[in-house]
């Protein structure tokens, strides 16, 4: 990236931003598995602003003492009367029947019946302790249970992982004024950990671009096929906390939205995107009560689960393989023929509303990894999380576009909820329709938006030729276009 880019960034981003060198500072993780957003934090806290140089020495220790890359260090240290303090990925569980929060910390070896979460805590947190998985501050010690015969590891203290408590999106789009849009789209590209300078386009760029719409848009439901290696895992597990990635393994319907035995939410409920990850591996177990559930959730963001109404803002999003051609290509024009049996059907397929070309994008090597200032992964995800409510963009798009009269409503939507999260992602500055550069919006929000969507509609009408495969016609109602295309 461009050395004045990097310049722009620490001038209106300067609180933000953080000097990425991995090779240099990577070493200092081993042995934690930690994702994008914690390392930042940990970076940012003991970097020099001025120099970009981290104190490694007093890092180390930090991680040493509330990160120990040992798993057994916890539970002797507890053992041992010690209080101790965790920067932890942990995972709650309510019992109903027992009438407890229950924690269990996988990767310290800490289970679900091993640890409780006290009433207490749980009042001064509350809205916190919902089910699922959770990144915190949290203190704990060793306490016998109440019949004094077992003991259990007790939360006597927590603070959510949350260093920016806001985000003030008046400020973005104050500093987004002072790029252009090709220089935002490497500032975009830079946060992602990705440096600009190893894609051989824009419309790769772009592309690559495409996987946040999820993260900034609510229910927005995504297909993305692609070769491996082209960095689809990592996108989703490691830039954001309020996303849940399924990797494998058996999922039910339970599990997904509503689990009727133990009375609890499943991830969609309080997740921003839940991402199914090599979809081709994963085990669909009760395949039919999961469409039925899915097909009702995807259109309306709502579903009944045994008598129970089930609703979220959560995005849904397919990852898989293709076979692809030497000519880069998928093999055959019928792309959904790999997905499991069960979402090959085209009514289901038609509830998505966006379409990724993963073939169009580089395998991801070690030159494609950033290095020099831009803005740190904790910020940023805090950014798109926030956008997600922030309703002015929608309300854009509605003055500025007009469909056909017979338009397909979910056409329609669909097109809606695409343009508006790319104007959110790359225009975040535009408030009125005033200050909308109508070619921009053509060339990087509308013409996207309408070409995904007709991928999925093109598929869903190559399994069943009773779905059209032809978008509506949608006109900009502003003038003075001129045609630039990107597909």
């Amino acid at each position: 990236m461009k050395e004045e880019i990097c310049n722009k960034i620490r001038q209106h981003f300067s609180a933000m931003s953080i000097y990425k060198d991995p090779a240099s500072t990577g070493s200092l993780f081993a042995g934690r598995n930690l994702p994008a957003f914690v390392k930042d934090f940990l970076l940012k806290r003991y970097l020099n602003i001025q120099t970009g140089e981290v104190d490694r020495m007093a890092l180390t220790q930090f991680l040493d003492k509330v990160i120990p890359a040992k798993q057994g260090s916890v539970k002797d240290r507890l053992q041992s009367g010690e209080e101790v303090t965790l920067l932890a990925r942990f995972v709650v569980y309510i019992d109903i029947v027992k009438n407890e929060r229950q924690f269990a910390i996988p990767d310290y070896g800490i289970k679900q019946r091993e640890g409780l979460i006290p009433e207490y805590v749980y009042s001064r947190n509350s809205g916190e302790f919902v089910e699922g998985e959770k990144w915190g501050i949290i203190k704990l010690c060793l306490l016998p249970d109440d019949d004094g015969k077992k003991n259990h590891i007790q939360m006597v203290d927590y603070k959510p992982f949350k260093p920016y408590s806001s985000v003030d999106i008046s400020y973005l789009a104050e500093a987004r004024h002072c790029f252009t849009t090709l220089e935002w789209i490497d500032v975009l590209l830079s946060a992602m950990e990705y440096d600009p300078n190893g894609f051989t386009s824009l419309t790769q760029k772009l592309e690559f671009l495409t996987r946040l719409l999820i993260f900034i848009e609510p229910r927005l439901n995504v297909i993305e096929l692609a070769p491996k290696g082209t960095g689809k895992s990592y996108v989703f597990g490691n830039l954001s906390k309020y996303g849940w990635l399924v990797s494998g393994g058996k999922v039910t319907r339970a599990k997904l939205f509503f689990d009727k035995t133990k009375q609890q939410n499943g991830i969609i409920k309080n997740h921003d995107f839940t991402v199914f990850d090599e979809i081709q591996t994963i085990v669909f177990q009760e395949p039919a009560e999961i469409q039925a559930a899915l097909k009702s959730y995807l259109e309306s963001g709502k579903t009944t689960i045994d008598n129970n109404e089930f609703s979220s803002e959560c995005g849904l999003m397919l990852m898989g393989n293709i076979p692809l051609s030497a000519q880069h290509l998928p093999v055959s024009p019928f792309y959904f023929s790999n997905l499991p049996e069960n979402f090959r059907e085209s009514a289901l397929l038609d509830r998505f509303h966006c379409f990724i070309e993963g073939w169009l994008l580089p395998r991801v090597d070690k030159s494609m990894i950033f290095k020099g200032w831009t803005i740190n992964v904790e910020y940023f995800s805090e950014i798109l999380h926030t956008m997600r409510t922030q309703n002015t963009y929608g309300l854009l798009f509605d003055q500025l576009v007009r469909f056909e009269e017979k338009a397909d409503v979910r056409d329609s939507n669909a097109v809606k909820r695409i343009a508006t999260a790319y104007m959110k992602l790359l225009f975040p500055h535009w408030q009125r329709t005033e200050d909308v550069n109508e070619e921009e919006f053509k060339m990087y929000c509308l013409d996207p938006a309408v070409h995904r969507r007709g991928i999925i509609k093109e598929q869903c009408h190559n399994i069943d030729p009773e779905f059209k495969s032809l978008m509506p016609y949608v006109e900009v109602l502003q003038k003075g276009f001129t045609e630039n295309k990107l597909f």
